[in-house]
């Protein structure tokens, strides 16, 4: 004769303790995953003074790439808004070198520091007659506190909705977490000869851009 085993789901749970309850991982608070002193590998993002990880202005950032500019290529036109509110297009510039970078955001780490070192370099940049744009998602009233602030003498544009960045396929990184820094050198013609994308080293794209304008 058949015979049955009734068990309560007391006994049950205390037959297998170390597989039937998992913790639960509480993700109320920030997680600490940066020491202070790693602080600077991460230059587009902002950090709070307990070290954790924080992205306020981009957290959520996504683009979807639908284009991507080549060397050799002319690259799409914009007309974007400057630092005083003025509205600059790309063709303004032709007949010149242009060089333009794209960088994550005003204020951060590693922006300021290649702000300032193209700052720095400006008299190299104008020696070899070209012009300087850096872009970003930033207002055009961030885009001028931010010049005033480190004394820019270049121009910066507020690429709202990163419609800019999408059309010239800049890349992200951080698992699309964080915007891309690429710079593009622009011949006379308005013809890319130089891509570079660095974004743990922001003052090499002074270095290979002035490299590059040399021999042009």
């Amino acid at each position: 004769m058949a015979s049955s085993l009734s068990l309560s789901s007391h006994t049950v749970a205390s037959l297998f303790p170390s597989h039937t309850s998992k913790p639960q991982l509480s993700l109320s608070k920030p997680i600490p995953i940066l020491t202070k002193s790693s602080q600077s590998q991460f230059h587009g993002l902002k950090f709070s003074h307990s070290s954790s990880l924080s992205i306020p202005r981009f957290s959520t950032f996504k683009t979807s790439i639908s284009a991507k500019v080549n060397k050799g290529a002319v690259p799409p036109a914009f007309t974007l808004k400057d630092q005083d509110g003025k509205t600059v297009s790309l063709s303004k510039f032709k007949g010149k070198p242009v060089v333009v970078y794209f960088y994550p955001a005003d204020e951060t780490p590693g922006c300021t520091k290649q702000a300032c070192a193209f700052r720095d370099s400006y008299e190299k940049f104008k020696k070899a007659g070209a012009e300087v744009i850096g872009i970003s998602v930033d207002s055009a009233e961030s885009h001028k506190n931010f010049a005033k602030k480190y004394r820019l003498p270049f121009t910066l544009l507020s690429d709202e909705g990163n419609k800019v960045r999408k059309e010239w396929g800049v890349p992200s990184d951080l698992f699309g977490t964080l915007p891309g820094r690429q710079t593009y050198v622009l011949d006379k013609k308005g013809v890319v000869q130089l891509i570079y994308n660095n974004q743990f080293q922001p003052e090499k794209h002074i270095d290979e851009t002035l490299k590059i304008l040399q021999s042009l």
